[in-house]
């Protein structure tokens, strides 16, 4: 589970001070990560593991900025058939929502429509021991407070 934040204004060289003023709203993030591909054969931890067809759902709706009184402070909850795998806050996170914006924007600008995501808590399937691994028939519902819950179903790709 990952908060996603929306840029909703170009955004560059953004300070932490002024970086929330750049926010159009927020959703919920399902960054799922295919692990085989993350070694040798797909070229590291955010290389090609991110980017199969149907990964990083993404909803259930784009809060608007006003309507979440601190990113910082939100609970999120990761549950894998009706277990629940990761329970942490935001405030728990290594860099703060405005960190993130500000050092993304350093030299680039961000446009509209951007979508940033925060980084995951512990509690990934993949370190845990036994390690957990999604397989066909799961169903995991990623969840952050104030914004809502993202459902889905895993189905094995087709060939």
């Amino acid at each position: 589970v990952e908060l996603a934040v929306v840029i909703g204004k170009a955004a560059k060289n953004v300070t932490e001070a002024e970086a929330l003023d750049y926010v159009s709203g927020y959703a919920v993030a399902n960054d799922v990560s295919a692990r085989r591909w993350q070694g040798k054969k797909g070229g590291g931890q955010w290389c090609r593991s991110k980017a199969f067809d149907t990964f990083c759902p993404i909803g259930p709706r784009l809060v608007p900025a006003s309507e979440i009184a601190d990113p910082n402070d939100l609970e999120i909850t990761t549950t894998l058939n009706g277990e629940v795998l990761q329970k942490s806050s935001t405030k728990d996170m290594i860099f703060s929502v405005q960190q993130c914006i500000a050092f993304m924007s350093q030299g680039t600008t961000l446009l509209p429509g951007t979508i940033i995501l925060t980084g995951t808590p512990e509690g990934v399937g993949f370190t845990r021991k036994p390690p957990v691994f999604l397989k066909p028939g799961d169903t995991v519902t990623v969840a952050v407070e104030g914004i809502g819950e993202v459902t889905n179903k895993v189905v094995a790709a087709k060939e």
